[in-house]
């Protein structure tokens, strides 16, 4: 009796088990999502680039020039680290051909 056997019929099929142990992250803050399986999760918090760092080559954002009615990184908000700005007003005339 010639009996032909396949690889895979030789081999039992395998199911994936859960690893229980697997690590758990949390975020930090109850109200943000728990990271899923393809979010780039940082275990280090980053350096403070508010306050000038001489030692990580960070200037600090004192003195900079912000846009008060951006929501982007040059916003007024964001750039000034929650420290409160100066507004100056600036009219500029341009001569008209």
């Amino acid at each position: 009796a010639d009996v032909s056997v396949q690889r895979n019929d030789a081999v039992p099929h395998r199911t994936r088990k859960r690893d229980r142990y697997r690590l758990q992250l949390k975020p930090h803050n109850p109200d943000h999502k728990i990271p899923g399986i393809k979010d780039l999760v940082y275990l280090e918090p980053s350096p403070g680039f508010c306050e000038k760092n001489s030692r990580l080559d960070i200037i600090g954002t004192h003195g900079r020039t912000c846009n008060d009615a951006s929501m982007g990184v040059d916003g007024c908000d964001l750039l000034c680290c929650g420290r409160g700005f100066k507004s100056e007003t600036m009219f500029v005339v341009e001569r008209c051909n």
